[in-house]
């Protein structure tokens, strides 16, 4: 982010985002040994710096590349910039202070600038004033990084000067979450979680987790027998990919005793996000409180607490049932 100052003030504003980098692949052009270019361009590929020895035409790149734009922003992500304000004229200035907000929709942020214990600072030409801000954003549209200089130039004269500047920017969505529940007769709750990423690139999940409430106890099925996850050990998924997962949950044992208590259990918990983007570049989403429809149990309800498993053919068997009057 970038913009031109006007000409009457003594100091210049810059900011840039600060992220991680990015891997810079090689253009893969290659051609038959057969073809007119012969092996022209495989030989230029195989000379390419950035690309890796022995597997030129997968465009794996083995340096790293800058950021060249701004790029994307997506909600849970921690939001990092650098101001510098930087005195580009052949004047002194005096008392200079920085301060940074972030707008949104719905909030003004204070980023820096507004402690009592900052102080202000003299810049001679060339000096720099440096700050480095981070933002953990949690709402979804549109932001504006506003920056504010304050100063005073060195003349008797002149009164304290000031100018703004305004950098916008879009946080995006990165993942869409669906859920289905389904009630069981043991009144256990079962809560099917489809997690898809809609974010540019693909991103690792490093935590898909059912924080429940108080009136729930959690299990997760998204194990196998030696307790690995069943999607392996990094969980990886490309742009549009999906995931399912599994959650049991057990209401508490006062709420079984208790059909009206149970009746009114709507509040499950929410699901709790963590990911990697962007050589390791961290995200975090909280889904909001999830609620369940539970079921219309009647004027008799009639459960089942113990049946055999297995049972044989013209043998009578023994079970036990419950019948509540609701």
């Amino acid at each position: 982010m970038d913009s031109k100052e006007r000409t009457d003030h003594l100091l210049a504003l810059k900011v840039m985002r600060l992220t991680r980098p990015t891997l810079s692949s090689p253009i893969i052009v290659t051609t038959d040994s057969n073809d007119l270019p012969a092996n022209i361009l495989n030989n230029h590929l195989k000379n390419d710096v950035s690309s890796v020895p022995g597997v030129e035409t997968i465009a794996a790149g083995q340096f790293l590349l800058l950021p060249q734009s701004f790029g994307n922003i997506y909600l849970g992500e921690t939001f990092s910039s650098y101001i510098c304000v930087h005195n580009d004229s052949g004047q002194a200035a005096k008392d200079v202070t920085l301060k940074a907000d972030l707008q949104t929709s719905s909030l003004r942020i204070p980023l820096c600038g507004h402690q009592s214990d900052s102080t202000a600072r003299d810049l001679e030409p060339g000096q720099t004033l440096d700050e480095v801000i981070h933002h953990e954003v949690k709402e979804i549209g549109t932001h504006i990084l506003v920056c504010e200089v304050t100063y005073s130039p060195l003349t008797l004269t002149s009164n304290r000067m000031s100018f703004r500047k305004f950098f916008k920017f879009q946080v995006l969505k990165p993942l869409d979450v669906k859920t289905k529940f389904y009630t069981a007769e043991s009144d256990e709750v079962y809560l099917e979680a489809q997690v898809q990423n809609i974010t540019s690139g693909p991103i690792s999940l490093e935590k898909v987790s059912l924080e429940s409430s108080h009136l729930f106890t959690v299990n997760a099925l998204n194990t196998n027998e030696d307790e690995s996850s069943v999607f392996g050990h990094v969980n990886v998924m490309p742009p549009g990919a999906s995931r399912q997962f599994l959650y049991c949950l057990s209401p508490q044992p006062s709420l079984t005793s208790d059909i009206k208590l149970l009746s009114g259990a709507t509040n499950i918990g929410k699901l709790d996000i963590v990911w990697r983007s962007n050589l390791g570049e961290r995200g975090r989403l909280q889904t909001s409180q999830l609620q369940r429809i539970v079921p219309d149990y009647g004027d008799i309800r009639l459960s089942i607490q113990e049946l055999p498993n297995i049972v044989q053919i013209e043998k009578p068997f023994e079970f036990l049932c419950r019948i509540i009057n609701t």
